[in-house]
């Protein structure tokens, strides 16, 4: 769940300033294949984090000159983005293959930098004998705990206490609900959005490079396989509060993988890859129905915003 979790957060930062960045499988494609791209040549982790970063700012800042600078309607600018990265993450995962069997080698993540997917029992260096039974469930819960998880983890937390506890996240969600008050208030809301929508988009290339992890550091066509979409609806589930998105994860990639674990055999498999989507829009109905403030989306969200009509 941790992809989703980056991704989601991500997204939730971005919409909070009142931008709607359709664009997450997107920005998750590019960045995932510029990181390969990246620590295929150099082995370094620090330059296939800051190429995975990079990829997913440089992205998002697109987006926002689009939707911020130029007043572009948002939702086609970010499904744009999501059908365009797909396509340069399928057209230049294919080139750096085709490049790598020609050199004769395999295009992938070396282990230096596929020493972040692993897991804590192999940091710790813990040995799950059949005769230390405790050693055994404490091998098996770490080894799903890496890197990727803790920084989400962290970042939820820290997402929260911006939101609730400081200043610049109190004016952030001003910008989202209100801007025109906002704006009377001396707040830029040019500012707030490029640095909301830049900074998710540094969490949307993190997912990126997971997804390339988990698939043993290597590309794959279609790579992020829709977990971008799926990042987007976490968003919605979770009510746009960053820890709800933890537990919302852990649900949605449980759901996920279920196909694999729990199979009936008159059902096919496509239904339950589907589940993660009927669960939200479950979640959007109940919404409706009951119609609390604190559980809507801000009231900005998916609007330009036009500083002399103010």
């Amino acid at each position: 769940g941790a992809p989703l979790l980056l991704g989601t957060l991500g997204e939730i930062l971005t919409e909070k300033s009142g931008s709607l960045n359709m664009g997450v499988e997107g920005v998750m494609g590019i960045s995932a294949v510029a990181a390969l791209a990246v620590g295929f040549h150099t082995g370094s982790i620090a330059l296939t984090l800051l190429a995975a970063v990079l990829a997913g700012m440089l992205c998002c800042l697109v987006y926002s000159f689009m939707t911020v600078t130029l007043k572009a309607n948002q939702l086609i600018t970010g499904l744009s983005i999501s059908i365009l990265g797909g396509g340069v993450c399928n057209m230049m995962g294919a080139f750096i293959n085709n490049s790598a069997k020609a050199a004769k080698t395999t295009a992938r993540l070396n282990s230096s930098v596929m020493r972040l997917f692993s897991g804590l029992d192999q940091g710790l260096a813990i040995k799950s004998e059949e005769s230390i039974p405790f050693a055994c469930y404490v091998d098996k819960l770490l080894s799903g705990i890496n890197f990727f998880v803790i920084i989400s983890v962290i970042l939820a937390i820290g997402m929260w206490f911006f939101f609730n506890k400081t200043r610049p996240g109190l004016h952030l969600r001003a910008v989202g609900e209100n801007p025109r008050a906002a704006d009377a208030m001396g707040i830029s809301i040019t500012a707030y959005r490029y640095l909301a929508s830049v900074i998710g988009g540094a969490m949307m290339g993190l997912a990126g490079l997971f997804v390339c992890m988990n698939v043993g550091g290597k590309w794959e066509y279609n790579l992020i396989g829709g977990q971008g979409w799926l990042a987007v609806a976490l968003v919605i589930f979770a009510l746009w509060r960053p820890l709800r998105a933890v537990w919302g994860s852990i649900l949605f990639g449980g759901l996920m993988i279920m196909y694999m674990r729990v199979t009936v055999f008159p059902i096919p498999t496509e239904i339950y890859k589907i589940l993660p989507y009927v669960v939200t829009l479950i979640v959007l109905v109940v919404l409706s129905i009951r119609q609390r403030r604190e559980n809507q989306p801000p009231a900005s969200l998916g609007n330009a915003y036009f500083r002399e009509e103010r």
